[in-house]
């Protein structure tokens, strides 16, 4: 098992447990690199930062962005960035702003199909910073009892074509990678096989960030089987792209892969971290 876990989820964004208590867990669980990869946001890393110094777990600043191409939302990992670049700072603020707006969408379609309450029911999982996702309106539904779990809510609700899908633009592939690359980071598509891509368009948008400076692919992440995998460490050789690995973790019973269960990388792949010099 790996002990390189570069995808996890605070409750700064849509994770369950606070930047330190994500800390302590991976610590028990025998991480010893971990990134914090929030939505949109990085208030969060400071704390994380300080409780990984206490448990000598590596700690790298991460973010997960949220990208609109061709009409899709696709996430693109941030990693080993400058949480201050302002660039950065300024478009995940533009982002977040954006998520207000989004989830009065969504609570209107769910409306649409009968669900009453959802927007003050998803905001009651939010946390502080107030960043509202699919995940805290997939809260309210388990709740409610309209799906058993969290993976039953993204096959009934909330994704294209189900009720309370509702469409948003946010930042472009473009901007999104110049915003981590000037920041010194490493840009990382997120979970590939989640996009449900046709063969020549996955290769469109791999060839499309590897031309605009994208470094990785995340490779091996909850959401892939292991002929998946392959398949992507296979892209990443063919493209000279390093690859990443990550369990999306968002909380003990939500997640399909928990902290330091990771399986190892494929052979012949160059990992992320592999000119972090500081490491």
């Amino acid at each position: 098992m790996l002990d390189i876990d570069l995808h996890s989820h605070s409750n700064v964004s849509d994770g369950v447990l606070t930047p330190a208590q994500l800390v302590d867990r991976a610590a028990q669980r025998g991480v010893k690199m971990l990134a914090l990869t929030d939505h949109d946001d990085v208030a969060g890393l400071d704390e994380a930062r300080c409780a990984a110094a206490e448990k000598n777990i590596t700690f790298i600043n991460g973010v997960e962005i949220s990208v609109s191409w061709r009409g899709r939302t696709i996430h693109i990992l941030g990693l080993n960035v400058d949480p201050e670049y302002q660039p950065l700072y300024e478009g995940l603020a533009a982002i977040r702003s954006g998520r207000t707006q989004r989830a009065q969408n969504i609570a209107a379609e769910l409306e649409k199909a009968g669900i009453t309450g959802s927007l003050e029911g998803a905001y009651a999982f939010v946390g502080e910073r107030g960043l509202i996702g699919r995940t805290h309106f997939g809260r309210f539904l388990v709740e409610k009892g309209y799906a058993k779990d969290m993976k039953s809510v993204f096959k009934k609700y909330l994704v294209k074509g189900k009720p309370g899908y509702a469409h948003h633009e946010w930042a472009a592939l473009s901007q999104t990678i110049a915003w981590i690359t000037g920041s010194g980071g490493n840009a990382v598509i997120a979970h590939p096989a989640r996009y449900n891509l046709g063969k020549n368009v996955l290769n469109d948008l791999l060839d499309e960030f590897s031309a605009l400076g994208g470094s990785a692919i995340e490779v091996i992440s909850a959401s892939h089987t292991p002929q998946q995998v392959e398949i992507f460490a296979a892209h990443a050789k063919r493209r000279n792209l390093l690859i990443s690995c990550g369990s999306d973790f968002h909380g003990p019973g939500e997640s399909f892969f928990d902290l330091g269960r990771l399986p190892e990388l494929p052979s012949g792949c160059v990992p992320v971290w592999h000119d972090w010099n500081a490491f």
